[in-house]
């Protein structure tokens, strides 16, 4: 008897137990949003993609190494790896097909895509919870991939102010009314420090060569630009055909028009054969809010308005050839308040929702 009662004590305490942790997975699951469920990532790794090598004449000289004399330092015989790109990638669990690669824009670097200035998830664990790879990348000579084969100097000057104004958060000190940034202190002091150095040795060729670089090792993709990397992005796909979709947010100018048909206005011509290139895959290029219809006499208004008329007409061009050019101006589709960072909003995940809609329309997901 004693036995009997010893074990359908045992018994009743195990089924508590079990309860217990049943009633904590059932109310966990249920009160799990998106940004807050497992993420179960399957490889994850960096690398350095693309670059030059420089070798200097000569014969090395163990002994005396890289010994200074009055000229600076003896690189007889050396080499000096540079220009390349550096990315940094995530597999996640069931990934699909193609992958997002991610591209910076001016000032900046991967952190753009990484956890917004508020602190919540960007663009990168968005799309790995959608499933989907991510590589992002630091163009060459800049963030982790700054080493250099020419000599370099970085411009340092305050003008925070001035970008608050261009990247459209308000009109300095104060925000637009409808802004989707977050208003406290932290959060713009995140977003000021995100901004990395911009060298004065801009070069579109090593930039794209690197970026080429990068798909040659992956494959096919989806190529994701923001800002200064879109006119790179246009010439990275050109050279490329491991682009098969160009996702771009407010690229600036520089859009490749075909020698055939470019209008008077164009910046950069290429040939009739090389713009074909562009007509065989999907592109998408997003506006944020805050853009006048109108000229303004507001320098971080005006050079948007210019930015998305100039996107308007390239992709009537790139239509009439045959092309898949759509121009989204987000306020128009009820997604309000958007800075020159979209992906970083308050809203993303509503931006994240419309490139998720592009990529199945387009059955690249």
């Amino acid at each position: 008897m004693t036995t009997k009662r010893i074990t359908n004590k045992s018994i009743i305490m195990i089924a508590a137990v079990l309860l217990v942790a049943l009633l904590v997975f059932a109310f966990t699951t249920m009160n799990c949003s998106e940004s807050e469920s497992l993420l179960i990532i399957e490889e994850q790794g960096s690398f350095a993609v693309g670059g030059t090598v420089i070798t200097e004449p000569g014969t090395f000289d163990p002994i005396l190494q890289g010994a200074y004399n009055s000229s600076g330092p003896n690189s007889t015989g050396q080499t000096l790896h540079g220009d390349h790109a550096y990315v940094f990638y995530q597999i996640p669990e069931n990934t699909r097909e193609l992958p997002l690669v991610f591209w910076h824009g001016y000032g900046q670097s991967t952190k753009t895509w990484e956890s917004t200035p508020d602190g919540r998830e960007g663009f990168q664990n968005i799309f790995l919870r959608r499933g989907f790879s991510v590589y992002l990348l630091d163009q060459p000579r800049r963030g982790e991939a700054g080493k250099s084969t020419v000599n370099i100097s970085v411009p340092v000057a305050p003008d925070e102010q001035m970008w608050f104004g261009i990247f459209r958060l308000g009109v300095w000190p104060d925000y637009y009314d409808n802004v989707a940034f977050p208003r406290d202190e932290e959060s713009l002091n995140q977003f000021f420090r995100q901004a990395v150095p911009s060298p004065n040795s801009f070069d579109v060729e090593v930039n794209t060569n690197a970026v080429s670089a990068l798909f040659d090792k992956i494959g096919p993709g989806i190529l994701v630009t923001h800002s200064a990397s879109g006119p790179q992005g246009w010439a990275t796909a050109i050279k490329n055909p491991n682009v098969k979709a160009i996702v771009s947010y407010e690229p600036g100018i520089g859009y490749p028009y075909p020698e055939s048909d470019a209008p008077d206005t164009a910046l950069n011509i290429v040939s009739d054969e090389d713009f074909e290139k562009l007509t065989q895959i999907p592109i998408v290029i997003y506006f944020g809010d805050n853009i006048p219809d109108e000229p303004s006499t507001n320098p971080g208004q005006e050079q948007w308005r210019v930015f998305m008329e100039r996107a308007r007409q390239w992709a009537e061009v790139v239509n009439s050839h045959g092309g898949d050019v759509t121009v989204v101006h987000l306020p128009e589709i009820g997604i309000i308040g958007n800075t020159h960072f979209p992906f970083s909003d308050t809203n993303n995940l509503e931006v994240a929702d419309e490139l998720s809609k592009f990529l199945h329309e387009k059955k690249l997901d």
